[in-house]
């Protein structure tokens, strides 16, 4: 599906006149609409979320609002067909913007893992467990689940590695390569037993029979872009103007800006930490720029800033402006569905099979 163009009559309202008219379209949906806001929207977007979170938070929470038939994600693609999965039948999903993607889930495609698989499994026919990262396209998770693999997210990765280990003698775990690797250390596995995967190799991954054979994860050669940009020296520079900072990073880091960090976690963790820190703390924090602005707000008793002074926000993310959330809205108001996620129902059956396991994995 291609974003169709977004009508003049919307491009050219003030951020006023949008305002309005979402809270309008919002009044007259009722209690048939839940819109989700993922923490790195702009505050344009999260003003009218009904919830914000991490992507698999908010596809839990609007698969509860049974009441609701349209939930709209304002969020990424992934993020939309997670929640299709986990919602009611009567449920539609609606993604804003259609381009609204996420560049580290595209950097592992269905064709390629179904390759890779096919070369590890020839190699060591038995006893390697597929891992996926939840941001990734529901193919992928589908793939899992019927291989006897599971999903995790950035907080349970640990406990899914463990999971794996009780399963199998390696795992493959995808899309990104810096969250398998922070895992893989944080549970003891041998840097050299933890070979990439290179999809764009000629042959093999670029990898060995022997590397396979004595692999205990085979990560993927994929990266956010966004957590990409955090480095070492921007956390030396943090601790040379602020001694008594608190560094805290997502694990989708690189590992040398993890371990150089006082703490690692996913989103929520980052909010907790933050939330939970006395008066007067310190905290420079390498995740995504709209996230951080938002604790800075949200904290004026705290110094919050972003280790990266000129980081971008996530490009794909902010491609869901409040012109298209009132277009989506409108169009429901009049009774036409527009951009909706819908994945198809046996690959939809494994998807949940796979994200079912990751609930049951302590």
């Amino acid at each position: 599906m291609i974003q169709q163009p977004l009508p003049d009559e919307y491009r050219s309202l003030s951020p006023d006149d949008t305002d309005v008219r979402i809270a309008d379209a919002r009044k007259l949906l009722g209690e048939k609409l839940v819109v989700l806001g993922h923490h790195y929207q702009r505050d344009e977007i999260i003003r009218h979320a009904d919830y914000t979170g991490d992507s698999f938070k908010l596809s839990r929470l609007a698969a509860s609002r049974t009441e609701a038939e349209f939930i709209v994600f304002c969020g990424v693609h992934f993020m939309a067909e997670s929640a299709d999965v986990l919602s009611a039948e009567h449920q539609k999903v609606i993604l804003p913007n259609l381009s609204a993607g996420c560049s580290m889930a595209d950097m592992a495609e269905i064709h390629q893992v179904t390759e890779c698989w096919e070369a590890i499994t020839s190699v060591c026919p038995t006893g390697t467990v597929p891992i996926t990262y939840i941001n990734s396209a529901a193919n992928l998770k589908a793939f899992v689940g019927r291989a006897g693999g599971t999903v995790c997210t950035s907080s349970n990765t640990p406990a899914a590695f463990r999971w794996g280990f009780q399963r199998g003698d390696r795992i493959l775990f995808f899309p990104d390569e810096h969250l398998g690797r922070n895992t893989g250390v944080k549970l003891g596995v041998p840097l050299d037993q933890m070979p990439v995967w290179d999809p764009d190799a000629d042959e093999m991954g670029g990898l060995t029979a022997d590397q396979i054979r004595s692999a205990k994860v085979i990560l993927w050669k994929g990266y956010c872009s966004v957590h990409g940009r955090f480095n070492v020296k921007q956390i030396q520079l943090a601790r040379r103007a602020h001694p008594n900072v608190k560094v805290v990073v997502h694990p989708e880091c690189r590992m040398e800006v993890v371990q150089a960090a006082d703490f690692d976690g996913s989103t929520e963790r980052i909010i907790q930490l933050i939330s939970q820190s006395p008066p007067g703390s310190e905290w420079a924090v390498g995740t995504e720029i709209n996230l951080v602005n938002r604790l800075q707000q949200q904290h004026p008793d705290k110094l919050v800033f972003c280790l990266d002074p000129i980081v971008c926000p996530c490009s794909t993310m902010y491609r869901i402006h409040p012109h298209y959330l009132l277009w989506a809205l409108e169009n429901l108001v009049r009774g036409r569905v527009v951009n909706q996620v819908k994945v198809p129902p046996e690959e939809s059956h494994w998807a949940r099979v796979a994200l079912d396991r990751m609930l049951s994995i302590q």
